[in-house]
């Protein structure tokens, strides 16, 4: 972080505790209200299936990039349910190839109405100009950086002229540190309540190093996007 200025180390700080924030409220919101109860009955049905769970997880994360379902929800139950590192590469593999698939669907079914969706977004004209001359390295910024929405880009990305291979291996390298954190998130969430509802307990310093763990992590994502929007902004 050489050479920050004051104004920017307290926007990087005020991002990090942001994410902190939301992390608390996405647990009281598993704890207290029903948001727990949906999650808990999505998650015992997929892990009821033994197994087949991952397989039919990621299917259904496929299809959510497909029809446009935010898969927020989805990235956090894979933390509950299979853990962190289990759950950040399901999801690896399940959101790329779910972008994979819009992308195609773009390329190949859905052309003409995604380029209705992209054609008065001033933000999509420059990512098409920039894709032209840079290629994977904009779709890797752009998976970097939270500022274009996921799923619509998925399908905006097949009106340009990025190849499928590019686009793939781009998008799977820029969605691995928002994937880590979300799975982060959601396996400290299925610590504080598990999907059968058992008993479970930790003692204080592994929690300590789990809350440790997480900051980290929402610490190095924040920093990570950071470069990728100012990294964006020079060639968008």
């Amino acid at each position: 972080m050489k050479g920050k200025t004051a104004p920017q180390n307290a926007r990087f700080i005020f991002k990090l505790l942001l994410i902190i924030l939301v992390v608390f409220l996405v647990l009281a919101g598993m704890k207290y209200f029903h948001v727990q109860e949906l999650l808990k009955r999505v998650l015992r049905w997929v892990a009821d299936l033994g197994a087949w769970g991952p397989f039919f997880y990621m299917v259904i994360y496929i299809l959510a990039c497909v029809f446009f379902i935010p898969g927020s929800i989805l990235t956090l139950g894979a933390g509950v349910l299979f853990g962190v590192v289990k759950g950040s590469i399901i999801v690896s593999v399940a959101a790329t190839v779910g972008a994979t698939c819009a992308f195609l669907a773009g390329k190949y079914l859905a052309r003409d109405w995604v380029a209705k969706k992209i054609r008065a977004n001033p933000k999509f004209q420059a990512i098409d100009e920039a894709v032209a001359r840079e290629g994977w390295k904009i779709v890797g910024l752009t998976r970097l950086s939270p500022v274009f929405p996921f799923n619509l880009l998925n399908y905006a990305y097949g009106l340009t002229r990025v190849s499928l291979r590019d686009y793939f291996f781009a998008s799977w390298i820029g969605m691995m540190p928002a994937t880590v954190m979300y799975v982060y998130i959601g396996s400290l969430a299925g610590e504080i309540a598990k999907i059968g509802g058992e008993r479970y307990s930790r003692n204080s310093a592994e929690w300590a190093l789990y809350i440790l763990g997480l900051i980290a992590t929402a610490a190095v994502t924040v920093y990570i996007t950071r470069i990728a929007r100012a990294a964006l902004r020079k060639k968008v």
